[in-house]
């Protein structure tokens, strides 16, 4: 069988770990676009990238001081929404997602924590390596999300006994509650899960997956996309009870709803996967609309400055590099280019400045979100780099490697370019 293993409200649950009078107590874990790192002072920007591709993001603001006070800007305005939230909240209709300013309406004693990724990633690996000394295959799917496959490990009928006993030994060595989902199929395994928390476990066997999905509502089903779920709506189908019964009529929509129909069945039965190498690395940030390009173009020469230091540490080339920007009234827009050459920062930010240029497709329009990222590394596409440039270009990379030290001494800001800077501070 296979198991899914969920750690119940994540970052609250780990900051219980480090401060025991949050037990019991409504909680929530604030988030917000990062409004620190195009401040033009010192950001204290972290980067974690310890747990491979398993994370979305890479930098982090490392926050300080009074956590509600992270979220009230100088007008008095609350920012931010809840990106975690304690069962205790839950209780108040406190829910991810949800303002801040909301949430604390709804529960006024609300305790909002800044976030602590560090924190957070440690204990995530913590939980990796306890897994993989108890459990022969371990598939990590997100910073709070295992997978385990206990096949010619733990007998079927002792699946119950096993994960009941796990999730008490995390409880115990890690001080976090997690919920425990098994069955043959890892998809239907993620399913029961749902059904255990908190701090439960549930065991599906065969015989049991069709009145298990019988009442289940479509969109619960990981995987299942808009999509599907539109058709499903058009058809009437609103359980996966229905969308199982419907066989004939879900294989027609295609290959893609064929597959997802065997997962819901069980007859596909998922293999995990260990870690794959990371293919990609990349910075994003969302922010209030801004229509200023020479400001835009000061944003994303900080986020190259950022991500060239990320690509330095992970002692990758990449050949591949992307913008991606959002606008505030038009479709989203982005602009890739593969280049083989050694990488160096200075180029890499004239690189970058150059895909916004050409990605940019209403200069008049208002940008709220700024992403680039570097992929398809030479170690994996085998790129032969260019021999004209290679002299010039391993220079530049031995000036990087002194960058790099000093960065490594005395913070990623301590070294900035001269177009990172703005001679009048304006409103993020």
């Amino acid at each position: 069988m296979k198991i899914h293993i969920d750690l119940d409200c994540f970052f609250v649950s780990a900051e219980r770990t480090v401060d025991a009078a949050l037990e019991g107590k409504p909680v929530a874990i604030g988030g917000r676009g990062d409004p620190y790192i195009f401040s033009g002072t010192a950001s204290n920007q972290e980067l974690l990238i310890d747990n491979g591709g398993a994370f979305v993001g890479a930098f982090f603001h490392r926050y300080q001081g009074d956590d509600l006070k992270q979220y009230i800007d100088p007008d008095g305005r609350i920012r931010g929404i809840v990106t975690t939230a304690s069962y205790e909240a839950r209780a108040f209709g406190v829910k991810t997602g949800m303002s801040l300013r909301e949430a604390l309406g709804r529960c006024p004693s609300l305790i909002v924590k800044a976030p602590n990724m560090r924190l957070y990633h440690r204990l995530s690996r913590a939980l990796h390596d306890f897994l993989q000394e108890r459990i022969p295959l371990v598939e990590q799917a997100s910073i709070d999300e295992f997978y385990g496959d206990l096949e010619g490990w733990v007998p079927d009928e002792e699946i119950p006994e096993f994960t009941d006993a796990l999730r008490h030994a995390i409880k115990k060595h890690l001080r976090l509650p997690v919920s425990i989902g098994a069955a043959h199929s890892k998809y239907l395994a993620k399913l029961a899960t749902d059904e255990a928390k908190p701090f439960g476990c549930r065991t599906l066997f065969p015989d049991q997956i069709a009145a298990f999905t019988r009442s289940v509502a479509v969109e619960k089903f990981p995987g299942l996309g808009k999509s599907i779920q539109r058709r499903c709506r058009e058809y009437r189908l609103e359980t996966l009870g229905d969308l199982l019964r419907a066989e004939p009529l879900v294989r027609s929509w295609g290959p893609y709803a064929s597959a997802l129909y065997d997962r819901i069945s069980g007859h596909e039965l998922g293999e995990l996967s260990l870690r794959a190498p990371r293919k990609s690395i990349g910075i994003s940030r969302t922010f209030d609309p801004v229509y200023d390009r020479d400001e835009l173009r000061r944003r994303v020469a900080i986020l190259s400055r950022h991500l060239a230091y990320a690509i330095h540490k992970l002692e990758v080339y990449p050949t591949t590099y992307t913008l991606s920007l959002h606008y505030l009234h038009y479709p989203k827009a982005h602009y890739s280019l593969t280049e083989a050459r050694l990488f160096s920062e200075r180029r890499f930010r004239t690189l970058a400045l150059s895909l916004f240029s050409r990605a940019d497709a209403h200069p008049l329009g208002a940008v709220n979100h700024l992403g680039l990222s570097a992929s398809h590394f030479s170690s994996q596409t085998h790129r032969v780099f260019s021999l004209l440039d290679y002299e010039s270009d391993v220079h530049e990379r031995s000036l990087d490697t002194a960058a790099v030290s000093i960065r490594n001494k005395y913070g990623l800001d301590i070294l900035r370019w001269g177009n990172e800077f703005r001679s009048e501070e304006n409103s993020l």
